[in-house]
């Protein structure tokens, strides 16, 4: 997928940054923001970002390949969960630095659990993200205190993902500890995800924005037909839900659910895609598909 804007200086510095961190400490939000394009998706629900996302970002001989991650999950253990854990754990082995966020103030025993993951051989900033929620900064100096003593970072920063603020720090700390070496990307790439992949996670978004706490969590999206006609995109999608029950919860009354995921959808996919779109989407029922590893697999999953 392409960007917006080009960067003129040639690339003499690239390399992959992984994301980590607990869920909902707005790891997805951070990487749309420093990439300034939506590649992955945004909700309050936990386990929002289920897939190893790449966004790519250039800019002053700089090549930033940023690996979004699922949040790690130490409560539940199906087969969605562990495939979810396997990409955290493979991603802290293959890049070469590591951005690890947690919430501003606040420090939980899942943070702790992450924690404990950071390789000891690669640089890991430490990002206190949502500091525009924590008022005077000052009080913060006690908490940053007792987390610098839990692993050897290279740097604590303060930022705010939805803001902005301390993006740019950030930038030029991470931008010094890249490699040397060529772009692996296209200058204007901003990730390597497909548009039937983006499709498929821009329908999910607006299911959890949609439903909130009724939405089930067990319920994914596959792209049964995508045709890409010049500045036409035909997408048929399926909601796929694991009980009957909750298949009437996603339709809504009248299909009013559907229709709205639907049109909310249809709208970033045509922002992004530069086209118009046409969205097709029903519901089936696929009994225990979360613990179905083969099942994982169709439907995009990294074994």
């Amino acid at each position: 997928m392409k960007a917006d804007d080009a960067a003129a200086s040639p690339v003499t510095h690239c390399g992959f940054i992984a994301i980590v961190g607990r869920p909902n400490v707005g790891k997805s939000t951070l990487m749309n923001r420093l990439i300034g394009q939506k590649v992955s998706i945004t909700s309050a629900k936990a386990q929002t970002t289920r897939h190893r996302i790449h966004g790519v970002f250039t800019r002053d001989a700089h090549q930033f390949v940023f690996v979004d991650t699922p949040g790690f999950q130490t409560k539940h253990r199906n087969a969605l969960n562990r495939v979810m854990n396997r990409a955290v754990t493979q991603a802290l082995a293959d890049v070469d630095v590591i951005l690890f966020v947690i919430e501003a103030g606040r420090l939980t025993e899942a943070d702790e659990e992450v924690i404990a993951l950071l390789p000891k051989d690669r640089p890991v900033l430490l990002l206190l993200n949502k500091t525009d929620k924590t008022g005077d900064r000052a009080k913060l100096l006690p908490f940053v205190e007792r987390i610098a003593k839990l692993h050897d970072f290279h740097a604590i920063m303060p930022v705010s993902a939805q803001r902005g603020d301390g993006l740019d720090a950030l930038l030029k700390v991470a931008g010094e500890l890249l490699p040397e070496g060529q772009a692996m990307f296209d200058v204007d790439d901003f990730t390597d995800r497909s548009e039937r992949f983006l499709a498929a996670e821009y329908i999910r978004e607006k299911l959890f924005r949609q439903l909130g706490d009724e939405l089930p969590y067990g319920l994914a999206v596959e792209i049964e037909r995508f045709e890409a006609e010049g500045a036409l995109r035909r997408i048929a999608a399926c909601v796929i839900v694991s009980r009957e029950a909750h298949k009437g919860i996603v339709i809504g009354q009248g299909g009013e659910v559907l229709k709205s995921v639907g049109s909310a959808a249809r709208s970033d996919m045509e922002k992004v895609f530069g086209s118009k779109v046409f969205l097709e989407l029903h519901v089936k029922v696929r009994s225990g598909w979360a613990d179905d590893e083969r099942a994982l697999k169709s439907l995009g999953f990294e074994p």
